[in-house]
């Protein structure tokens, strides 16, 4: 059974939760090589895979277990057609366990990834803008200072 287009993109989405969730920000930034993250409002962050990889390395903390202790999720993605890309705007949800944190949901926000084909077809991400929405104790994820 081939693929849609979606399914391709989605399968993006979940690649990325993955390799976070393993502390892997090389394969971050691997994953996202073309593109460049931003702020909600348009606002560069990083671009390219050295960067990317730069960025998350900086401001995620890493436990004992080289991982963040955290499982990503990422839900109720809407993709739109724009001209020869795709558009997919989804919520994400963040869990966290780690010595002294049980498990608890820690932020959710919504990203605006931006998607197309480079010249073998294959779909990659060109664009990732991200906002915050709710947000619980991120001092056992992030380095202090990112947020707040």
């Amino acid at each position: 059974m081939p693929l849609s287009d979606g399914d391709h993109i989605r399968g993006l989405l979940g690649t990325y939760c993955r390799l976070i969730d393993a502390g892997d920000f090389a394969g971050i930034g691997t994953l996202m090589a073309d593109a460049v993250l931003m702020t909600e409002d348009g606002t560069p962050i990083a671009t390219g895979a050295e960067e990317i990889a730069g960025l998350y390395a900086g401001i995620v903390t890493v436990h004992a277990d080289g991982t963040p202790g955290t499982q990503h999720v990422v839900a109720n993605t809407a993709l739109e057609e724009l001209d020869g890309a795709i558009r997919a705007r989804s919520t994400y949800l963040v869990f966290q366990a780690v010595t002294g944190l049980p498990l608890q949901p820690i932020i959710t926000g919504s990203y605006v990834d931006t998607f197309d084909q480079d010249s073998t077809g294959t779909w990659r991400f060109v664009e990732r803008r991200f906002s915050i929405g709710r947000s619980g104790d991120l001092t056992h994820h992030l380095a202090p200072g990112v947020i707040g």
